[in-house]
């Protein structure tokens, strides 16, 4: 015979309670003491009972599921940050329910928006996604919190980290380095940390005095792909810049494998900087010299934030900057000339 899951009024059975002080306990609700909602909820455990989300969501109750939606999970600083929120999450007694995109410009369908209403207290949305899905979260009484945002979601709490700072101190130490020509790839423009990490590179260009180019701004999209594409540019260009600024870490992979296979060495040839500080950055050659931010924690932080909307708690800031920080590794050096492309 198989073995049943117990019932609610079962485990209020078996602890003396009442069925309604049993489902106030499980949905954390006020008025169950401490101890007699703990004492439920151990013997909850024990006899294997398993809550109905849905249920407990249409009846008031908090389902204690966190909805997270995200893209590319294979992506490593989308899945530290998810990482990140997962373990926020699980600290708090909560579960997660991840649901992720092939497309991040593609809008979920309403089976989604509907999933997440009925099993989730709220959402943490990770990086870009087609404008109205969030705010049909938002519409639909689901706390949102964002992270990296949508330039149309400004309206959402959100957590970032100092992408104009983190890329004013990589401009800074190339120029310090004597750099005056350098590139720059540039990120997915939709999200904010693209365009502060753009407007650094431009302010930095005027602010120090270095050599102004439009064929040095080259568009990437945070990819290995943008970043191969931007250096066979650099290669074509008849002065070559020493060095080069990348959006992103990926973006910065990408270019330095073109640019090594072509014969160029890094960073006696060309110095790169990129954006992250993935684990991958201290395990490419030359390791790669690159602005930190702190992925996880960026995660952490919007759970907890979320977290606290649900709790009825106000949010003290709105936007969240986090603070970046500068790793010199192995893939910049000191400027020795400029770089002419080879002769044919």
């Amino acid at each position: 015979m198989l073995k049943t899951t117990p019932t609610l009024a079962e485990i209020a059975t078996a602890a003396g309670v009442s069925t309604m002080t049993a489902s106030r306990a499980m949905n954390d609700q006020p008025g169950v003491s401490r101890s007699t909602r703990d004492a439920i909820l151990k013997l909850a455990q024990n006899m294997g009972y398993v809550a109905n989300r849905s249920a407990q969501k249409l009846s008031g109750g908090r389902s204690r599921v966190i909805g997270l939606l995200a893209s590319d999970l294979g992506n490593a600083f989308t899945s530290s940050l998810v990482s990140g929120a997962v373990q926020a999450v699980a600290a708090a007694g909560n579960e997660v329910l991840i649901y992720s995109l092939l497309d991040r410009a593609q809008r979920p369908n309403d089976n989604v928006l509907q999933l997440l209403q009925q099993f989730t207290d709220g959402v943490i949305a990770i990086l870009p996604y087609q404008f109205g899905f969030v705010e049909s979260l938002s519409a639909a009484q689901l706390p949102v919190v964002t992270i990296d945002q949508h330039t149309e979601h400004a309206e959402f709490p959100s957590i970032a980290a100092d992408s104009y700072g983190g890329a004013r101190s990589a401009m800074q130490h190339l120029a310090e380095l004597g750099h005056r020509r350098i590139a720059f790839i540039t990120g997915d423009e939709r999200m904010n940390s693209a365009r502060d990490r753009h407007r650094a590179y431009d302010d930095a260009v005027a602010i120090l005095g270095l050599e102004r180019d439009a064929a040095l701004v080259l568009p990437g999209d945070y990819s290995l792909g943008s970043g191969r594409a931007a250096a066979q540019q650099l290669l074509a260009l008849p002065v070559r810049p020493t060095a080069l600024f990348a959006a992103n870490d990926l973006s910065a992979f990408g270019a330095m494998s073109v640019l090594q296979t072509a014969g160029l060495r890094v960073p006696q040839d060309i110095s790169v900087v990129g954006f992250d500080d993935l684990e991958a950055a201290s395990l490419v050659h030359p390791g790669l010299t690159t602005v930190r931010q702190p992925i996880a924690e960026m995660g952490r932080a919007a759970a907890n934030t979320l977290l606290a909307l649900i709790a009825g708690l106000d949010v003290a800031t709105q936007q969240v900057s986090l603070p970046t920080e500068l790793v010199v590794r192995a893939s910049t050096a000191a400027c020795k000339r400029a770089a002419k492309a080879p002769k044919k």
